[in-house]
């Protein structure tokens, strides 16, 4: 009882600030103060969806409370805070300093670095033992541009086997029941490859990625390099598809945020480019988490969550996925989500 009234008066003493706009460093401050007073997932996403700000979060700010251990629902709703913000300036005025930055890495560096991560990436597959886990695949829809809420679809949760560098997925249930059909047989959004074939779209050599330095960000509390990138069309192996009748291998670009001592991917996101306006869908996007888990006794990198966006047909839908209980690979095991 303590902790619910002292989580409602963290809320109450923004809610007079919210009136107005807030400042990136209050909503920095608030994010912080639900998570230690341990609100739920709802009570903080219903405040964020009444919040405006009258500056944007900084890249490396967002960055921040993207893993600062914010619920669905409230990564949902600070996904449309900062979307909205988008045309805001960032702060100005004096601000805490934060803690002094490595400098950049010269060219040569970066040369060496990108040439380490490439190496790292195309032997990532391999370098994995044949596990089985668990997906939780919260699906969500939004009418349309001029409505940027989310609501709930359906939930998924899927077996997911990883046998000698090849992904199966076989679909458990669908909103808590027995699924009837298969995973490829599913309608809406789906997507595949989180272990690997990313990671080789973007490095290896025949997509002739172009890399650039972005900045130093943080992940975790951890300071990574973030580079973006670039594929051109004529290079790309990515492919969509619409109703599995219309298909499209776009340009794409993104980022990647990289562990500055072992060379380890962290982060990637990668996004559609150039898609034509007659194609039906019109924007792709995806965000994927990796960190290490346990498996028979030994840590691996490996994807912890993702999320997918995409619009068709002037619909947006929005693909949550974690990644959990990861096990040795055993034919008859039995796997649940928890």
């Amino acid at each position: 009882m303590r902790l619910r009234l002292a989580a409602a008066a963290i809320v109450l003493a923004f809610v007079c600030t919210a009136q107005s706009a807030l400042t990136a460093d209050q909503l920095i401050a608030f994010i912080k103060s639900s998570i230690e007073q341990k609100m739920t997932d709802a009570e903080v996403s219903r405040y964020l969806r009444t919040v405006t700000l009258s500056q944007r979060l900084s890249d490396s700010q967002f960055d921040d409370l993207l893993t600062s251990g914010l619920g669905p629902r409230s990564l949902q709703a600070l996904h449309a805070i900062q979307d909205q913000a988008q045309s805001l300036p960032l702060a100005d005025g004096p601000a805490a300093k934060p803690d002094p930055l490595p400098p950049v890495p010269n060219a040569e560096e970066q040369s060496a670095i990108i040439a380490a991560v490439r190496e790292y990436a195309l032997n990532y597959s391999r370098n994995l033992p044949n596990f089985l886990c668990a997906q939780q695949i919260r699906r969500k829809v939004s009418p349309g541009e001029g409505e940027p809420a989310y609501r709930d679809q359906d939930t998924l949760i899927v077996r997911l086997s990883y046998f000698e560098q090849k992904e199966d997925y076989k679909l458990i249930t669908v909103n808590d029941r027995p699924a009837r059909g298969t995973f490829e047989e599913l309608g809406g959004s789906t997507s595949t490859g989180e272990f690997g074939t990313l990671l080789r779209q973007v490095f290896e050599p025949a997509s002739h990625a172009k890399f650039e330095w972005a900045r130093w960000a943080r992940l975790n509390g951890q300071l990574v390099m973030a580079f973006r990138y670039a594929v051109e069309k004529s290079n790309s192996r990515w492919a969509l598809e619409y109703l599995r009748s219309d298909r499209l291998v776009p340009a794409y670009s993104g980022f990647v945020f990289v562990n500055r001592d072992s060379r380890e991917v962290m982060r990637l996101t990668q996004r559609a480019d150039g898609i034509p306006p007659a194609f039906p869908i019109q924007a792709a996007e995806t965000i994927l988490d990796y960190d290490y888990r346990d498996i028979s006794g030994r840590q691996f990198l490996l994807p912890v969550k993702a999320q997918m966006d995409l619009t068709s047909d002037g619909v947006r839908t929005r693909n949550e996925i974690d990644f959990r209980n990861y096990q040795k690979y055993s034919a008859d095991a039995v796997i649940t989500f928890k």
